[in-house]
């Protein structure tokens, strides 16, 4: 694993300590060595290395990463160019497009939302190839409830778009008053007509960080 060395490091130290880390990192590698796990190791922490938490404005959790080779790059509902677009992202394309008028991409690579503050968090960060949810209850949802603890305590405005019900669950860890919840299905083709169309999530978070004196995203990949 490449190690986190920007201001995540500092407040995340107390995690690093803790038993369950220690157990978590030697499973981690065991799977690494037997294996093929995706992300590819040095990946693993991308969402932390692109996304320092000074930067943070938006916090968009997903629940692990793509299983198939290629796919996962750290950084939820991403892949890498080259890749095809995934139907969830396809799925948050086509919102963007309706709430914002931003063109439909020609791929599906996010890392220019994580350069402007958007955290794009998994609350698994690995998984065994071709073995969804594989790596689930090994420790790193310890790891990401500690992540999401932390940017509750950023004191300035900060927007969580929580989509679908694992996502939403979360919200019960957020109490500061500085802070957007946005709540709604999850964008995957099996739910995302059941609120995820048409919720004007993207609007809504420029809206209040404008109104709080921050620059919005730009939501547009190119």
């Amino acid at each position: 694993m490449a190690m986190i060395t920007n201001d995540w490091l500092g407040v995340l130290k107390p995690e690093f300590a803790q038993p369950y880390y220690r157990d978590l990192y030697f499973k981690v590698r065991e799977e690494y060595s037997r294996y093929t796990v995706y992300p590819p190791a040095d990946d693993i922490f991308n969402a932390f290395h692109l996304t320092p938490l000074s930067k943070v404005k938006v916090v968009i959790l997903g629940q692990d990463p793509y299983h198939e080779p290629g796919q996962a790059h750290g950084l939820c509902f991403s892949v890498k160019k080259g890749v095809a677009i995934p139907p969830s992202l396809v799925n948050i394309y086509k919102e963007l497009n309706r709430d914002l008028g931003c063109s439909i991409p020609s791929h599906g690579d996010l890392t220019k939302w994580a350069e402007q503050g958007v955290l794009l968090l998994n609350t698994v960060l690995t998984v065994r190839a071709h073995q969804a949810f594989s790596h689930r209850n090994i420790g790193w949802e310890q790891f990401t409830d500690g992540v999401i603890r932390q940017t509750d305590r950023i004191d300035r405005p900060v927007v969580y778009m929580l989509w679908g019900s694992p996502a939403q669950k979360k919200a019960a860890m957020l109490h500061n008053p500085n802070h957007l919840i946005l709540k709604t299905s999850h964008p995957s083709p099996l739910s995302v007509y059941r609120g995820f169309d048409g919720c004007g999530h993207f609007s809504a978070a420029n809206r209040f960080l404008q109104e709080h004196g921050e620059t919005p995203i730009d939501w547009q990949i190119r």
